[in-house]
């Protein structure tokens, strides 16, 4: 078994239960302490080194700091309450509100939950018809890409299958696709690396310019890769042409959502899945 080295630096921990207790911790270590309080960049600091306290005050123990007040003319918002949404064990969806800010979020598949899969390489090997291979102290199971990640429909707490004691070993590319059409395109708001707001993947094989055989997916429309079985069907067997392209889009489209700010994800959506049939950005 290897040993990594490389780790955190050590530093002492203390979990006051009071503001009073962080206070006089923090007179006690002056500048050598940090105060922890959700972590998130504290933690990324701490790993590239940029910060690097002897003493970190974690907060998350004073009560007294989480919970929504109300005072003689207004509201007290204590500095540790947090925004649970669905997926973070709360009630309510923020971003499906009509204040909220869903301009990435979902148009297909929404439960609750409208954040969305921003994965590039999943809907690729869905296209590919990839298997997942999953370690368990039972033993080996096999399951089909599509099949792997789930939606908050399944689960809303977990975006993908694996239970505790699970480990995601190898992915498995089979051969059936080889030689075939590939297709992959990608729009993103910065060009540079980015999240995809819509992706599309597909493979297809085809037969004096008919379509034989084709898979198809596509990411950024749901909170899972969304394999677009419907198109597939209504494509076998056609052309490979303008209007057998018009038809896909207008099909893969069929029970879009959206959401106050990403109506914009239904034409693309459509045009991204008529260049993949097409296969051409054209």
């Amino acid at each position: 078994m290897a040993v990594i080295h490389d780790v955190i630096p050590a530093f002492e921990l203390f979990q006051p239960t009071s503001v009073d207790d962080a206070l006089a911790l923090q007179m006690r270590h002056g500048a050598k302490a940090w105060v922890l309080a959700g972590g998130l960049d504290s933690f990324d600091w701490f790993k590239d080194r940029i910060k690097r306290p002897e003493v970190v005050i974690d907060l998350s123990q004073v009560k007294e700091l989480r919970g929504v007040r109300t005072t003689g003319d207004g509201l007290e918002i204590g500095a540790m309450t947090t925004l649970p949404c669905y997926r973070a064990g709360g009630n309510i969806c923020y971003a499906d509100t009509p204040t909220g800010l869903n301009r990435e979020h979902a148009i297909l598949d929404a439960d609750r939950c409208v954040a969305v899969n921003p994965s590039d390489t999943a809907p690729a090997l869905i296209a590919l018809d990839a298997k997942f291979v999953i370690r368990t102290p039972k033993g080996e199971r096999v399951v089909d890409a599509e099949n792997y990640f789930i939606g908050p429909a399944t689960d809303i707490t977990k975006m993908t299958i694996l239970q505790p004691g699970d480990l995601l070993t190898s992915i498995r590319i089979p051969s059936t696709w080889a030689g075939a059409q590939f297709y992959f395109e990608k729009v993103r708001d910065r060009a540079v690396w980015d999240f995809a707001l819509v992706n599309v993947a597909s493979a297809m094989t085809m037969s004096g310019g008919t379509i034989q055989r084709i898979r198809l997916a596509a990411n950024g429309v749901a909170a899972h890769p969304v394999r677009l079985t419907a198109v597939e069907a209504a494509v076998i067997g056609k052309p490979c042409n303008e209007e057998t392209a018009e038809m896909a889009g207008k099909i893969a489209i069929q029970g879009a959502e959206p959401l106050q700010y990403n109506g914009f994800k239904v034409p693309l959506l459509r045009n991204l899945v008529k260049r993949a049939i097409r296969g051409t950005a054209a």
